[in-house]
């Protein structure tokens, strides 16, 4: 009876211990990225005549927000048919390329996570947009997985820390700070209730102007898990959730809202979405 005892403990104790390990080795790949590919052929472009030109790049290698990412594809089609936009949708890195990126007014990273572009590819996106080209990054494009330095500093101009995870997701009220760009802000909502997975940045967004905020007093913002333990703060009352900045002469935008597939049947967080791209591709 003894012996079988021990069998059990023994089992029971492996199975913790590889479960431990598993979470681990999954956090580390949510941070660092899953292992990489780089596409590199050239797609074939079909871009609408005379209508401003999208690149819609929802490549994951870091965590996937798929739900969002597919209930985000449709929504922005639909924006695109109103406003006499063409998008063009891939999650392949091979129209990173200085010729085809031309041919865009905007490259939107689509909750786009971890090391997606080799290193050519990212200095083309980098020339891009310091030549007057815009980018646009949506929830997951600003978490601290993509490793690169010119991207953090000119889309979110600060860096990721954590997310709240008791709970994860929170309702809160979106402001729309008083002093935005009057082009911006123009038929946006002064008000509305978020619920969405509250980003925590390490600092405010440098040379930024913001866009919206929730009052981070009100949210519990606490990412502590397991050996996680220095996670338990937030980004102080005035806190950031959609803000754009200049890079030599292009723009970028980002919003930390867009988890789930819910915040897109949100009107207000579409409309936010669409006066984005519109302010992005206005000269």
């Amino acid at each position: 009876m003894k012996r079988v005892i021990k069998i059990i403990a023994w089992t029971v104790f492996g199975l913790v211990i590889s479960l431990f390990a598993l979470l681990a080795l999954f956090m580390y790949k949510v941070q660092n990225g899953f292992p990489v590919s780089y596409e590199t052929e050239k797609p074939n472009l079909s871009l609408g005549a005379n209508q401003p030109a999208i690149l819609l790049f929802s490549k994951t290698t870091g965590f996937r927000h798929g739900e969002s990412i597919d209930a985000s594809k449709p929504i922005i089609q639909a924006m695109a048919k109103k406003n006499a936009w063409t998008v063009f949708e891939t999650e392949e890195g091979g129209v990173f390329n200085e010729e085809q990126l031309s041919k865009f007014k905007l490259v939107i990273f689509n909750n786009s996570t971890g090391r997606v572009l080799n290193d050519e590819q990212q200095a083309a996106l980098e020339k891009y947009v310091e030549n007057g080209g815009s980018l646009m990054g949506i929830h997951g494009a600003g978490d601290n997985s993509h490793h690169w330095d010119w991207y953090v500093a000119n889309l979110l101009g600060t860096t990721f820390s954590h997310h709240p995870l008791n709970p994860q997701f929170q309702k809160a009220q979106v402001q729309l700070e008083v002093g935005a760009d009057s082009s911006f802000k123009a038929s946006l909502p002064a008000a509305w209730e978020g619920n969405d997975e509250w980003y925590v940045f390490f600092n405010q967004p440098k040379d930024a102007q913001v866009v919206y905020y929730i009052d981070g007093e009100k949210i519990l913002p606490s990412g502590n898990m397991l050996w996680m333990k220095d996670k338990n703060f937030g980004m102080g009352k005035y806190h950031p959730v959609a803000w754009h900045k200049r890079a030599g002469k292009g723009k970028t935008f980002y919003t930390s809202m867009g988890h789930s597939q819910e915040v897109w049947a949100n009107p207000a967080f579409s409309q936010l979405i669409e006066q984005g791209i519109r302010w992005s591709i206005s000269k």
